[in-house]
């Protein structure tokens, strides 16, 4: 079994920062991609940004210059700095990650979401 959990949601004024963290525990022998993506009500999942050791990081347009990821292989964890948040960045964010458990194959694995809401 894996499980991620993340942590670092919450309530922040318009401008200011968050940082999100999502560690994976359990049957890992590897991890490959790990990301976050967010979802608001009525609106399918949209990836936020991923990370790939040996890879620059990937970025949604909205997000790119204000946040940044990165990952910590020690740890099995990735977080997600957000600065210069918007109203707009309101949402549930979800850290995915890519696990292997020995074999040639990667399965995804999903965090419980984490709410980070930007409101003035």
């Amino acid at each position: 079994q894996v499980q991620l959990v993340e942590s670092g949601g919450g309530l922040v004024l318009p401008g200011g920062s968050l940082r999100l963290s999502c560690t994976a525990s359990g049957s890992i022998t590897s991890i490959k991609t790990m990301g976050w993506y967010r979802q608001v009500p009525g609106k399918e999942r949209e990836l936020v940004a991923s990370i790939l050791s040996g890879y620059s990081p990937d970025y949604d347009d909205s997000v790119r210059g204000r946040f940044t990821i990165s990952r910590d292989n020690a740890k099995n964890t990735v977080y997600l700095q957000m600065n210069s948040l918007k109203p707009e960045d309101t949402a549930v964010y979800y850290c995915n990650a890519e696990i292997g458990h020995g074999g040639t194959h990667f399965y995804p694995y999903w965090g419980q979401g984490t709410q980070v809401t930007v409101s003035s």
